[in-house]
């Protein structure tokens, strides 16, 4: 019986035509990002190859390759003299491929030569692991934007879990012998369940055309080592671009559950749909227009709720914890907890419900 009530609110989720319109627009930007970062990128090796996109990920994989393994200082030196240009702009922001950036921004004067400082001046004890990695930290920088826009899908299509009801339906569902236990279990059940098939299968999406325009290089590769776009307010610890994508997946599915289990507090409340829409997209995005920085303590709590999730890089630099774990690992627990809340009140809220007449 209650595999029947669950199967039937899953399908009432995704029948929905504005969900449908909003899960086809998550696929489009997911394409349209991808390729658009994927096109637009550029490289020159300094003597006589030059392109953009394909071209422009060869370029960089080549030189890539040429400088893989541990980042030393007789590296250092060699990139240096390797990619040297005269040139008026300051060689720091002067840009030819992704490994010539990366040095230039930590190691070099305005003129391009070395300024003095070594491997250890720039990142202490830190084993650094040079590899191609601009591909996999493009992609996560376009994740952001299409992991919020799933957030925004994953409300619309909660929103009416139990709001749609009051509608008139109510009554029905709410005096019949399972209305108010295992009917309302099942839309929880359900709304969770639907935000856990979109995200899984959005990662899945990007991951694959990821994986198809990239392939795996730079996976065991320090994010620290990167061009000049990721050396300033970007995560500061010295985690490989497959760890920084675990943690993106992880938060990711936190993110979707976390905002599931809000909105279906605020259907639960809401008389209508676009009331709980609003109130939902509302709470959603109310953290980041709050006046507290990623380096104030307060951070701590605020960066836990789901839109950090989402925008991940504030979450990820909060601090290093034991095992090399990082600070965002404490968003499982809270979306643990914010489930359980959700299940208990929304239920209880949609039982307590003023039955139409």
């Amino acid at each position: 019986m209650m595999a029947r009530l669950i199967q039937f609110e899953l399908r009432k989720n995704f029948s929905r035509r504005l969900t449908q319109i909003f899960l086809l627009g998550l696929i489009f930007i997911s394409i349209l990002f991808m390729f658009s970062t994927y096109q637009n990128k550029y490289a020159f090796d300094g003597i006589n190859r030059e392109g953009t996109g394909r071209e422009a990920v060869e370029i960089d994989k080549a030189i890539a390759k040429k400088y893989s393994g541990p980042l030393t200082d007789e590296k250092v030196g060699q990139m240096l003299a390797d990619f040297y240009v005269e040139s008026d702009i300051n060689a720091k922001y002067l840009y030819q491929n992704t490994i010539q950036s990366a040095v230039c921004a930590r190691f070099s004067d305005i003129d391009g030569n070395w300024n003095g400082l070594t491997v250890s001046d720039v990142f202490g004890n830190e084993k650094i692991k040079v590899g191609y990695v601009d591909g996999w930290l493009g992609v996560s920088q376009d994740m952001i934007k299409i992991i919020i826009f799933l957030s925004l899908v994953i409300i619309i299509m909660t929103a009416p879990v139990f709001s749609a009801e009051y509608g008139g339906v109510d009554h029905i569902i709410l005096s019949s012998k399972y209305g108010k236990t295992k009917c309302a279990a099942a839309k929880i059940v359900a709304g969770f369940g639907a935000a856990l098939i979109v995200t899984l299968g959005a990662l899945a999406v990007n991951l694959l055309i990821a994986f198809w325009l990239y392939g795996n290089e730079g996976l065991d590769c320090s994010i620290l080592f990167a061009p000049l776009l990721f050396t300033e307010g970007y995560i500061p610890f010295n985690i490989t671009c497959g760890t920084l994508l675990k943690y993106q997946c992880l938060l990711a599915v936190t993110g979707a559950i976390s905002a599931a289990a809000m909105t279906l507090i605020f259907s639960a409340l809401s008389k209508n749909q676009m009331a709980a829409l609003a109130f939902s997209a509302a709470a959603y995005l109310f953290p980041v227009m709050l006046p507290v920085a990623a380096t104030h303590p307060l951070f701590r709590i605020i960066g836990l709720f789901p839109v950090y999730h989402a925008q991940f890089v504030s979450l990820m630099s909060v601090e290093q914890i034991k095992g090399g774990l990082l600070y965002a690992i404490w968003a499982v627990p809270v979306t643990f907890a914010l489930t359980a809340l959700s299940f208990v009140f929304s239920r209880k809220i949609f039982a307590k419900h003023q039955v139409s007449e």
